[in-house]
């Protein structure tokens, strides 16, 4: 999103909907699993302590804690927010809603802050150590989701 609209400033507002589409698209995915494994997928890897005080939290504050972390930078852990959420039955339209607008606007204010440092930001993407570190990032994150869906696909055959 940042290159397109360092390059297309009029097309800020639609790279932004589409971007705010894609991670409510995203986040029901990652609901409807979270749902169909419930509280019971979170007992397996939750301490009882610590699934307690979780669940006091959604229940009393869920909806600013995901808006928090809707609007939050890159880097900041936005799907452990929408996995619980959904495991402890948060209602999903309230859920899809709060993602909806909060990245809408993290991604306003990415898309304005590429319009601003937009040019530089592309001018530094052009140097090697930069696309290098680029492609190590790609791989690294191939390689993860390759073993973390074997693994899934390992589990799965031995419940079966």
């Amino acid at each position: 999103m940042v290159a397109l609209t360092a390059q297309h400033h009029d097309h800020m507002f639609y790279y932004a909907a589409m971007a705010a589409a894609g991670s409510v698209i995203g986040s029901f995915t990652t609901d409807w699993v979270s749902r169909k494994g419930g509280e019971a997928g979170l007992k397996n890897r939750i301490s009882p302590r610590r699934l307690k005080y979780i669940r006091t939290r959604v229940e009393k504050s869920a909806g600013v804690a995901l808006a928090l972390s809707a609007v939050a930078p890159p880097g900041f852990p936005f799907t452990p927010f929408v996995i619980v959420a959904a495991a402890l039955q948060y209602p999903r339209v309230k859920l899809l809603l709060i993602v909806a607008v909060f990245r809408l606007i993290r991604f306003v204010i990415e898309g304005l802050l590429a319009i601003r440092f937009g040019p530089r930001i592309l001018k530094m993407a052009q140097m090697p150590a930069v696309q290098h570190a680029i492609l190590a990032v790609v791989v690294i994150s191939i390689v993860g989701s390759a073993w973390s869906l074997y693994k899934l696909y390992k589990s799965s055959r031995l419940k079966a």
